[in-house]
């Protein structure tokens, strides 16, 4: 499934050059390794935020199996994440790593703001584009329109 997405781009030379989900504002992704685990490197300006890369497909299974329409939610590491977000699943006990996606203490945050475009971009996932309070729903490759 997204494991089948195209060499050429995600790499350090070559990222990914995303826009938030508000369209309000760009930054890149490339996959990495580091300390022999694959992450997802997310550079906002001259932040750097590490992702466990294995967040896409997990977070695409839990898409599917909620099969709806989910808040994405984002807050840093230090506020709370609103319930039922994709933001409070990033950080959940209950999700496949039992916390914590992002990778960087003090950095760990904004998951439901910088993974979900990727998604989108490798055709994992529809995201809302509104001002405020963007939504994302699974979506099956492959398939034509879902």
């Amino acid at each position: 499934m997204i494991f089948a997405m195209s060499i050429e781009k995600g790499t350090k030379e070559n990222p990914w050059i995303l826009k938030t989900p508000p369209l309000s504002s760009d930054f890149t992704m490339h996959k990495d390794t580091r300390d022999g685990k694959e992450i997802l490197v997310c550079t906002v300006g001259k932040t750097v935020l590490h992702y466990d890369f294995r967040c896409l497909a997990d977070l695409h299974v839990m898409l599917i199996i909620h099969g709806d329409w989910m808040e994405l939610g984002s807050a840093d590491e230090l506020k709370p994440a609103k319930e039922g977000t994709v933001e409070a699943w990033g950080r959940s006990e209950n999700n496949q790593v039992g916390g914590w996606y992002g990778l960087k203490k003090g950095l760990r945050g904004r998951f439901g703001m910088y993974v979900p475009p990727l998604m989108e971009e490798l055709g994992l996932a529809k995201l809302t584009h509104e001002p405020r309070g963007n939504k994302m729903r699974a979506v099956f490759p492959g398939l034509a329109e879902n």
